[in-house]
């Protein structure tokens, strides 16, 4: 301390203070940092703490730094900007409301106390990096501030904070931040390896090296393990943490020693890697130049540190770093760290980049000044990070989103810096690859110039960010600087305009499918920005104008440039005829790519809808533009799609089918498609309808079909080819429909009078017009805006119900009756599977309503007037020639050449004219005469000499036609709007009334036969539905007579008889079981199971479980001398089945295996394999097999019972001490051979899969094991029913019924397959732990034992001493005796680890006789055990607590005997109704007072498990889900110091966060590498695992080491759908019934079924290494 104190002195009267400082350093930090091979941070960061840090916060303070920081905090009025960095994976909250855009976040806590968590938020997580956005009023429309940072009124935040110190306090700060940041900035920026700067040389130089490997992202991460591993011989987990250590940092020494040492390390690793790619980057540094570094990086950290306790330390420290140096322009220490960044390492650009963000970006003042420094540097700092290849979240360019996304400062750095234009400068020129006419040319890319492109796409984010808040006042300086900007976007534009043309390939398929993708990307990233510079020039009136004749004059500019050698040429038709160029789509150059003509059809949209071009005629080139030349190339483009689907350019293969899909796709529409339609409107408003259709009819290649004067005849197409003949059918429908779009898309706001939620109404009516669907799907199919919003939630409601989902689903939009009207069957965005699926659901709606079946055109709202001429398309000759012309084709239907389709729309079109003139009709006023007049036009018949028939008289031919008949409901409609409208016309006309009412005749004659067509149509649908029902009840009749017999027996009542049903003991009723026939499921055999036939088996799966356990971390038992015979009541690990039938069939599956060569959802290996029917999970089979025939022997009491069985076990004793049991006692065993192979099959996989050891049939644990698997089946089941409130018996799928019932009897058989000694040893251990014997050494105390295992083991091995015995005990007599022991001994468990609980007494005294029977029993314990018994008062309690705690082990019981020995059921167990517990006891033949089996005392010692056991469930997760992704963000990995975990994963069994899919968790597991969620399913769940993945919001089931799937997690959004990988981004909360149908899958044991369905279904997830996650 003192020595620190005169340092101090010293420094504060030195005049260079620098030079002693650099002193101290170049001293002390080569003694601290690099001395040996292995870092050690503690003790580097204690010394250098108290050696380096200490006294510079000495001298800042000029007192002990304790205080003087407090003094300095206290002070300190602290900043209104929340600030708090994000880490990896945090989660972060932007609201969709009230934020400026959607880079605005804020962190959880700052977000829980602000207003906007009751508004529709956007939750994601963080990938690190940014900060929160709280107090920044720019960032926030409303609410930017959350209670914590609202500021004080009294505050005078304006002021300056250098106020509160001292002048000498800021001196020293001053100096001590320049030296130190100047240390930093000099040591990080060093290149040279071997030397140090001026100052900083160590008095004593060592000659010690590291060899330090770079972080690059070329080379993978094995290729970095295998070179380390040959260049510094290291073992592979060292090289694994290299390698990760490299990555995450960016550099790492790998080897430690002299110059030559290392030297040899750096020449093999450049050797190893420069084979493909450029060589890893490895330096030889000198270590005490590595020393100076690490320094520097704690240097940056502690300034960081240190400004956080004032503003004032932060303001000097950013007036430090902006200062400029002695080179003037851009000299500053912060320039010079920007302009290194891409030479540092990773490491040191993450802790410069935050030190930036806390002190610069957090400074409003600096902030501005470093914006000014940052956009001066642009064009540099993105030329290094093109150069570069980390990612961009590791470059300084990545910070551009925290200035320019302000809006103040991005309007600021436009004017001043002109920062738009630098952009788009520095974009275009990184794109050098040009064509002869100046074009992009993505052609023949190299991969370096696509990795390239890659990285320079950034730049467009960071325009995006400067336009995304539009301005709301112009300065003439921000004008003159846009228009600026604009003209270099459309520079841009040009090289784009006609980019990667295509020629339609002829005769032979073209060979390499050329490159389209890079200039669809291009297009797709500038899409928005395309929209956006729409938006900033449809808010100010004088930009919109000079951008409109920019834009003219960049169209005009690039037209000059295409002219092609095109001839000019004349056409004619229907007396009007027009001049054009000859230009064929199919046989010239045609491009997809035309954002000029795109842009000008958008700004020429915003002078209709701002009023521009009405206000301001005079100021817009509208006389000189040419509509001929605006309709070009929009018009080749919708030509080239048409002839796509007309399968004229099939042989260019799938490129170009791909770029007609985006062109249409909802990403790029919007400025493609979109944009074409309107530039046609747009041309066609300004030219004769007449005209605009013949250069239509000339493009689409169809004008000679129409032109020729006798058209209407069906124009020769004998000779031509039947395929010509289809493309033209396609081309006409083509080209009808695209007249249908010109006409009638007017829900473009400028376009048709509309508001802009028209338009998202629409698409959202025509989506759900198709089918009802989620919310996701419905986003999905509109396009976003740069805030990623559609708008969609504004409107949905009223034109849209929500129908919430079940346990399964998701939640569905369905929509409103009312809105089905404006449906439009040739809906421009349609694709043309939509508009098929849309007809046919609409179709169906209709025929179910019972209304006919015509889909005429919606009702239109009217175009805008700079549009208002489109309509006189309608009404035009060429136009009525074409309608004319199909008709006429259609009546006389001999050639081919006309299609349904093309009639429909033609009907359609029709359909529009009749509306259009009926909506001008009603809206006309009285003086203005309607100048549309379509009934007139399509009522005149064609000129003197061909006399055509009219439109009209055409339609009414049609409509008795025979093979029109689905037409006929839009004829009908058809004729009654002609009807009505001529109807309003004489209304209008004020003729005589008697006309009218003539018209309303005709109109009743339409409706008259309408009715009739209608009644007619249903009569015929009645006679069909009764035809039905008579065919049905005839099958009901045939099948009752073929089962005759069954339908008997269920007519019989089986428990007519009075007498109650019990299903053990010498009273135990009669098994229903006649013989049993059942099916083998692969040859379709009949077979009746008999003990001597043929082996039938049920394919069944063992797996070893946990479910029921309660304590998890017991240590695993050691498989090869583990004894299994006692299960402990934890019941801490089980194994459980269940099945289907077939004949046993031996393993074909190895021979499978071999031929499929794939992976397949079971491991052969393992003995796995599906059941050939239902496909389940199998791993043995269990055989079927008979109950034996009731004995009627002697029924001893239960003194005799236990003397003769006192007997019997001595007689077992000495026979096997003799060694070799006499032969003759031996039994015959009763069953054929292939059921004895079956028995010792299923008896070894249990054996094998529950030990987890290899089989061996001879092991006498093989027996105990079945009858474990058999109580621990039982006692799942039973708790299952339980958890789901369902009754005991009859609620089980016959799966599961079956297969209990096969695993009881083969319980009773399996001492057949082993040797009997062994089984009877058994039974002698076991009988010894109810009746102590003197014999047996090592019994287990009775509260040790799982008395249900203990019963289902004893009742399963008497039958081995059965078989030998001669003194004519019946089987069920032993069984109730052995019942009745156990049910005993399992009270006094109970009664011995009965705790003190105090329940509400019920009164009554109903049950007063067993209370006083379970006070003796107790009281009699506490005798024999002394006082370690509490006392009870109360004999209630006591009885309450034993039955409610037996109650499972008698349904249990009741299970096992039911399905031993095949007794029926009583009905009341079938239902879940009182009076249960009686019927229970009687169905065991027990007192309903358990205590009057109590005859005698036991001795005891004590451990306590409790009763009833719990049943286990998974862990309670939060309600919502961003509190789980908050938990997940602050876990960090266990093994690799403090780093954050990449995929944190929770176990939802026992709650434990893993970190998932890593390196440094790896674990080995017999011998491999698993990830730590496999190694935790061995520890956790006995090889199965549930988890959830908390950043993928997906749930992970695994299953072994090679098996998994991932299923839907519990957690919903409001609409009903689950977000997995977290990609929308809506609030998410819990669902508690899917979580529970995940719970029973658990608790069910069908994890692993589950995984062999998922991956039956889904080959994708095989291919997955579950093992590494």
């Amino acid at each position: 301390m003192r020595q620190l104190h005169l340092l101090t002195m010293k420094w504060l009267q030195v005049t260079d203070l620098y030079k002693e400082v650099y002193q101290h350093l170049a001293r002390y930090v080569p003694k601290i940092y690099c001395l040996g091979p292995n870092l050690n941070p503690q003790s580097e960061d204690l010394l250098a703490q108290l050696l380096l840090q200490a006294p510079l916060e000495w001298y800042l303070c000029g007192e002990d730094p304790s205080t003087g920081l407090a003094k300095l905090e206290q002070n300190n009025q602290p900043s209104q900007l929340c600030g708090h960095v994000f880490r990896v994976g945090e989660p972060t909250y932007s609201c969709r409301e009230c934020a400026a855009d959607p880079t605005c976040v804020l962190c959880m806590q700052c977000f829980l106390g602000s207003v906007h968590k009751e508004h529709r938020y956007r939750m994601t997580t963080s990938g690190g990096g940014g900060f929160c956005d709280c107090g920044d009023t720019e960032a926030w429309k409303k609410g930017p501030y959350c209670q914590k940072h609202e500021p004080n009124i009294s505050d005078s935040c304006q002021e300056d904070p250098l106020a509160h110190l001292s002048t000498d306090m800021i001196a020293r700060c001053y100096n001590v931040f320049a030296i130190v940041l100047k240390y930093a900035v000099d040591m990080l920026t060093w290149d040279k390896e071997d030397e140090l700067p001026p100052g900083l040389e160590p008095p004593d130089r060592g000659d010690t090296y590291y060899c330090m490997l770079f972080n690059d992202e070329v080379h993978t991460y094995e290729q970095v393990i295998y070179t380390l591993q040959k260049a510094v011989n290291c073992t592979q987990k060292e090289a694994v943490s290299f390698a990760t250590t490299v990555d995450r940092d960016g550099r790492k020494s790998v080897r430690f020693g002299d110059f030559a040492f290392c030297e040899q390390a750096k020449s093999v690793i450049v050797r190893n890697t420069s084979r493909q790619s450029k060589p890893l980057r490895v330096q030889v540094m000198h270590s005490s130049v590595v020393a100076h570094q690490c320094f520097a990086l704690k240097a940056l950290h502690w300034l960081g540190h240190v400004i956080g306790y004032s503003d004032a330390l932060r303001r000097i420290l950013c007036q430090v770093g902006l200062e400029r140096g002695p080179e003037g322009e851009n000299s500053s220490l912060v320039d010079t760290l920007m302009l290194c960044d891409s030479k540092m390492w990773k490491g040191a650009r993450n802790v410069y980049h935050q030190l930036f963000m806390s002190s610069l970006l957090m400074d409003l003042k600096y902030k501005k000044l470093f914006a000014i420094q940052f956009a001066k540097n642009y064009e540099r700092l993105q030329s290094d990070y093109v150069k570069d290849d980390h990612d961009r979240e590791f470059s300084v360019t990545d910070l551009s989103v925290q200035m320019f996304t302000v809006p103040s400062l991005a309007r600021m750095l436009i004017t001043e810096e002109n920062l738009m234009t630098t952009i788009i400068r520095t974009f275009v020129d990184h794109l050098r690859h040009r064509d002869l006419q100046g074009r992009f040319q993505f052609e023949r890319y190299t991969a370096q110039q696509a990795f390239k492109f890659r990285r320079v796409q950034s730049l467009i984010g960071d325009l995006k960010y400067v336009l995304i808040s539009r301005p709301t006042e112009w300065s003439d300086q921000l004008r003159e600087k846009f228009l600026e900007g604009l003209d270099t976007f459309l520079e841009l534009f040009k090289c784009m305009q006609g980019m990667d043309p295509v020629v339609r390939q002829v005769g032979q398929h073209i060979e390499m499918e050329p490159e389209w993708e890079a200039a669809f990307t291009l297009q797709m990233k500038l899409t928005h920005i395309i929209s956006m510079m729409q938006e900033w020039c449809a808010t100010d009136e004088r930009v919109l104008i000079e951008a409109y004749k920019k834009c003219l004059t960049a169209l005009t500019h690039c037209h000059s440039g295409f002219t092609d050698g095109e001839q000019p040429i004349t056409l004619s038709m229907c007396g009007h005829s027009v001049d054009t160029i000859r230009y064929c789509v199919s046989q010239e150059k045609v491009s997809i790519h035309l954002p000029v003509s795109r842009l000008l059809a958008g700004l020429h949209v915003l002078l209709s809808k701002m009023e521009v071009a009405y206000r301001f005629p005079e100021q817009l080139p509208l006389s000189e533009l040419s509509p001929p030349m605006l309709i070009e190339h929009p018009l080749r483009c919708l030509v080239l799609c048409a002839q796509v689907h007309a399968g004229m350019w099939r042989r260019n293969g799938f490129s170009l089918v791909n770029q007609i899909y985006y062109y249409h796709n909802v990403k790029c529409r919007v400025e493609m498609f979109d944009k074409d339609l309107i530039m046609l409107q747009a041309g066609a408003s300004m030219m004769d309808p007449n005209h605009f259709l013949m250069i239509v009819l000339s493009r689409f290649e169809l004008y000679h079909i129409f032109s020729s004067a006798d058209c209407r005849k069906s124009y020769n197409r004998e000779n031509t080819n039947k395929d010509v003949v289809q493309q033209n059918n396609t081309l006409i429908e083509e080209m009808l429909h695209l007249i249908m779009m010109v006409v009638g898309e007017r829900f473009e706001a400028g376009v048709g009078q509309v508001e802009g939620c028209d338009e998202i109404k629409r698409e959202i009516i025509h989506q759900l017009c198709i089918r009802p669907m989620a919310h996701s799907e419905l986003v999905k199919a509109l396009p976003e805006n740069e805030n990623k919003e559609t708008g969609m939630e504004r409107v949905i409601d009223c034109v849209a119900s929500f129908k919430k989902p079940g346990v399964t689903g998701r939640g569905l939009y369905e929509l409103r009756p009312e809105c089905a009207k404006q449906f439009n069957l040739y809906f421009h965005h349609y694709s043309r599977a939509d508009q098929s699926k849309a007809e046919e659901a609409q179709r169906k709606l209709k025929r179910q309503n019972g209304e006919d079946m015509a889909l005429p055109p919606p009702m239109l709202p009217p175009f805008s007037p700079l549009f208002a001429s489109l309509v006189n398309i309608l009404q035009c000759d060429v136009l009525l020639g074409m309608l004319g012309a199909v008709l006429q084709w259609a009546v006389e239907p001999s050639g081919g050449h006309w299609s349904e389709s093309m009639l429909q729309r033609v009907l359609h079109l029709i359909g529009m004219g009749l509306l259009e003139e009926q909506q001008q009709l009603k809206n006309s006023s009285e003086d203005h005469d309607v100048s549309f007049n379509f009934t007139l036009k399509i009522s005149r018949p064609g000129e003197a000499p061909s006399n055509t028939a009219s439109v009209l008289a055409l339609l009414e031919n049609l409509q008795n036609a025979p093979h029109l008949e689905v037409h006929k409901d839009m004829i009908r409609w058809i004729l009654k709007m002609v009807a009505s409208i001529k109807t309003m016309r004489e209304l209008t006309a004020s003729t005589y009334t008697v006309t009218a009412s003539g018209s309303h005749g005709q109109e009743e004659m339409v409706c008259d036969k309408d009715k009739a067509e209608r009644k007619r149509k249903a009569e015929m649908a009645r006679l069909r539905r009764e035809k039905i029902m008579a065919q049905m009840s005839e099958m009901q009749r045939h099948f009752i007579n073929e089962n005759k017999e069954l339908f008997k027996q269920s007519l019989e009542d089986p428990t007519s008889s009075d007498a109650a049903l019990v299903c053990v003991g010498p009273r135990r009723s009669r098994p229903r079981e006649k013989r049993q026939v059942v099916t083998c499921i692969l040859c379709q055999e009949e077979q009746e199971i008999r003990a001597d036939s043929k082996a039938m088996v049920l394919a069944a799966f063992v797996q070893r479980s946990t479910v029921m356990s309660k304590n998890r971390k017991r240590p695993p038992h050691d498989p090869e001398h583990y004894d299994p015979l006692f299960m402990h009541p934890d019941l801490s690990f089980g194994t459980t089945h269940r099945g289907l039938y077939f004949e046993a069939v031996q393993a074909k599956e190895q021979r499978r295996q071999q031929r499929l060569r794939v992976h397949t959802s079971y491991d052969v290996g393992n003995g796995e394999f599906l059941c050939p029917l239902c496909e389940c999970l199998s791993n043995t089979v269990i055989p079927l097999r008979l109950l034996f025939p009731l004995s009627s022997c002697e029924q001893p009491g239960l003194g005799q019972w236990l003397k003769i069985s006192g007997q019997q076990i001595k007689a077992m004793h000495s026979a096997h001490r003799k060694l070799h049991p006499v032969s003759e006692f031996l039994p015959a065993s009763p069953y054929s051979s292939t059921i004895k192979e079956m028995l010792t099959t299923f008896g070894t996989a249990t054996y094998k899969v529950g030990l987890k050891v290899h089989p061996n049939e001879q092991d006498p644990r093989v027996p105990i094991m079945c009858w474990g698997s058999c109580a621990y089946t039982i006692q799942s089941i039973e708790r299952l029913l339980v958890d789901e409130e369902k009754p005991l018996f009859g609620s089980l799928p016959c799966r599961q019924d079956d297969c209990l019932s096969s695993l009881a009897r083969f319980g009773s058989a399996c001492w057949t397959a082993a040797s009997q000694p062994s089984v009877q040893g058994h039974y002698i251990r076991l009988v010894a732990a109810l009746i102590p014997d003197p014999q047996v050494e090592t019994s287990p105390c009775i509260l040790d034992i799982d008395m249900l295992h203990l019963l289902v083991s004893v009742v399963l091995s008497y039958g081995s001493v059965h078989s030998q015995d001669s003194s004519g005990l019946s089987v069920d007599a032993v069984q109730l005796h052995f019942f009745h022991l156990i049910t005993v001994a399992h009270m006094v468990q109970m009664l011995l680890t009965s705790e003190e609980v105090t329940m509400e007494q019920e009164s009554g005294g109903a049950e007063r006789e067993e209370e006083e029977d379970i006070c003796a029993l107790y009281n009699t314990l506490r005798t024999h055990l002394g006082s370690s018994l509490p006392e009870v008062a109360s004999g209630w309690h006591l009885w309450r607590c034993v039955k409610t705690g037996i109650l499972p082990y008698l349904r249990g019981a009741a299970l096992f005997f039911h399905h031993l020995n095949g007794v029926p059921t009583p009905p009341e167990l079938h239902a879940l109704c009182p009076g249960q517990w009686e019927v229970l006891c009687g169905y065991l033949s027990l007192p309903s007072n358990l205590l009057q089996l109590y005859h005698k005392s036991l001795s005891l010692s004590l451990v306590a498990c409790h009763f009833p056991r719990e049943s286990n469930s998974l862990i309670d997760l939060p309600d919502d889900y961003s509190a789980l992704i908050n938990q997940a963000s602050s876990f960090t990995c266990p093994k690799s110091g403090g780093d954050k975990s990449r995929a944190p994963t929770l176990c939802l069994v026992c709650g434990s966060m893993l970190c998932s899919q890593s390196y440094c968790c790896q674990t080995e597991l017999d011998g491999e590498d698993v990830g730590a969620c496999t190694a935790h399913t061995f520890a956790c769940g006995a090889g199965v695992g549930i988890f959830l993945r908390v950043r993928e919001s997906q749930v992970l089931f695994l299953s072994g080491k090679t098996k998994g799937c991932f299923y839907a997690p519990p957690y919903l959004d409001d609409y009903g759908e689950t977000d997995q990988g977290l990609r929308r981004g809506n609030p998410l909360h819990l669902c508690r019934q899917r979580y529970r149908k995940i719970q029973k899958l658990w608790r069910q044991h069908s994890v692993t079924e589950e995984i062999g369905h998922a991956q039956e279904a889904n080959q994708t997830l095989v291919g997955i290494d579950w093992q590494h996650l």
